[in-house]
């Protein structure tokens, strides 16, 4: 089975769509995302717009906050804390790479927790460490969604290898894992036999940043493989999971391109949706 994320995320921005109508029915605030981008770097420009128009398409309201490249730290801070004071924010992601010179890690924590549809401030990544209530990254979020469309929500007696320990995809991703009972290991660059281990796993999703590194040898008989990763060769898109070589040995597997990219984009949605919500239960 071949599940792609186009086709998922179609289905669950419908459904978005529905509350958000259902919301300006009832005269409740519509979700708001805002969007700060520093700089003019082509591929960011155009994620920002591809990002504005998911918001367009489901009724989320958007604000892209275009910043000077040469912009200080403490400017840019200052941007972040005026979203953060904005009532009619709900969700504030800082569009990655920074310009050099630039502390992201800084600025992804001048973030308010509760506006970090990101997932990437400490208190947030905190939570879903010790399973508390909070914002996951969108990505890892996507390819749970994926899964539960494959029919895998309980994944107790089920093994699952994570490709990568990225603080966006590897770390969040087992973390989700293990909550849904699989038995989780993590590999990575400096892991011996990686392909062994591998090869083992009845769920595999590579997150490695390789492009086609994962073949039929790195694949169990059945087992199901999620790729996460977007590597441009030669102008095209390319997995980490050489596709063609193992898609007849998997029992599900997600392509590149329309594969876990568009559910990344439409978990941002939902987590902007998600704070919005929260802020109901605020007011009473």
């Amino acid at each position: 089975m071949i599940i792609y994320g186009s086709e998922l995320s179609a289905k669950l921005r419908k459904e978005f769509k529905e509350e958000i109508e259902q919301r300006r029915a009832q005269g409740k605030k519509i979700p708001c995302l805002s969007v700060i981008l520093v700089g003019d770097n082509p591929a960011s420009q155009s994620y920002v717009k591809s990002k504005a128009n998911a918001c367009h398409d489901v009724g989320i309201e958007n604000r892209t906050i275009v910043l000077d490249g040469g912009i200080s730290q403490h400017e840019l801070e200052a941007a972040v804390k005026a979203e953060n004071d904005n009532p009619e924010v709900d969700g504030i992601l800082i569009q990655l790479p920074l310009p050099k010179g630039l502390d992201e890690q800084a600025a992804l924590d001048a973030i308010s927790p509760e506006k970090d549809v990101d997932g990437l401030h400490p208190v947030n990544a905190g939570a879903l460490v010790l399973n508390r209530e909070g914002f996951v990254p969108c990505t890892p979020l996507g390819v749970m969604e994926i899964l539960k469309e494959a029919g895998l929500t309980d994944l107790s007696g089920k093994t699952a290898v994570v490709c990568g320990r990225s603080n966006l995809v590897g770390k969040p991703l087992s973390l989700l894992l293990q909550k849904a009972n699989a038995t989780v290991t993590t590999v990575h660059s400096r892991t011996p036999d990686m392909k062994k281990i591998c090869s083992q796993a009845d769920i595999l999703v590579a997150a490695i940043g390789v492009p086609e590194m994962i073949d039929a040898d790195y694949v169990k008989d059945g087992a199901v493989v999620i790729d996460v990763g977007i590597n441009r060769v030669d102008g095209k898109l390319k997995g980490d999971v050489k596709f063609d070589d193992v898609k007849d040995k998997a029992s599900v597997i997600t392509p590149v391109p329309k594969g876990v990219g568009p559910m990344t984009v439409c978990m941002l949605l939902f987590n902007t949706l998600k704070a919005c919500r929260a802020k109901d239960q605020e007011n009473g």
